[in-house]
């Protein structure tokens, strides 16, 4: 009977010490937008096979012709390299370190802040890539009205460069909220971590594209 007594007694005791970790919601929130956002990109995946569906081939090589691979691949791979440091930063994050505890050459001691900084400086030369490249195709002849190729190039690309720059401006708050706070906590971490998600999606859907207009062509 005093078996049962004290195991009644212990079981609210036991039940007080019971946690449940809920997911972070600005973390849930973010991938919640991220699913309408892909979707968005599957939207224009689907405009582009549609007009290269009903394009004339002939037509079509002459104008993917004016696009070259070479650049836009070394700018490829500045913006995936990008999404190497940009996690880099999110581990520093994720020990509460905001800023270098060495040398600037002691890379193996750089906090958040330098690691966001290189992958936005690595994100802003992509952007610029882009500009150039437009330049260049324009020059071409190849623009957004001069055919159907012209329009779902421009529009899937650019409609990706927008999404970079939202990206940056993400980096810019998050650069400017870690110097603000006096103590580097879970809120500033948060918003390494949440920008990330964004950043690496935003490779992703470049390496799909990539793959579709300047490859498979």
């Amino acid at each position: 009977m005093a078996d049962v007594s004290t195991a009644t007694a212990a079981a609210p005791h036991a039940h007080q010490h019971v946690s449940v970790n809920r997911p972070n919601p600005v973390s849930v929130g973010t991938i919640v937008w991220l699913a309408s956002e892909l979707m968005f990109f599957a939207g224009l995946f689907a405009m582009y096979f549609t007009v290269r569906s009903v394009m004339p081939d002939a037509q079509w090589a002459a104008e993917a012709a004016k696009v070259s691979f070479t650049f836009p691949l070394v700018n490829t791979l500045v913006l995936v390299s990008s999404s190497i440091t940009c996690q880099l930063g999110v581990t520093a994050a994720e020990r509460f370190q905001p800023v270098r505890t060495g040398s600037l050459l002691q890379v193996n001691r750089w906090g958040m802040n330098e690691w966001m900084t290189l992958t936005f400086l690595m994100g802003s030369f992509f952007i610029g890539g882009q500009i150039f490249e437009y330049a260049e195709l324009v020059n071409e002849g190849l623009t957004l009205s001069s055919s159907g190729y012209g329009s779902v190039f421009f529009l899937t690309t650019g409609f990706h460069g927008l999404h970079v720059l939202g990206g940056l401006l993400a980096f810019l708050f998050l650069l400017g909220r870690s110097f603000a706070a006096k103590n580097f906590g879970h809120h500033e971490a948060t918003t390494g971590i949440v920008t990330s998600y964004y950043w690496h999606f935003v490779d992703v859907v470049w390496i799909a594209l990539f793959m579709v207009i300047y490859v498979l062509r």
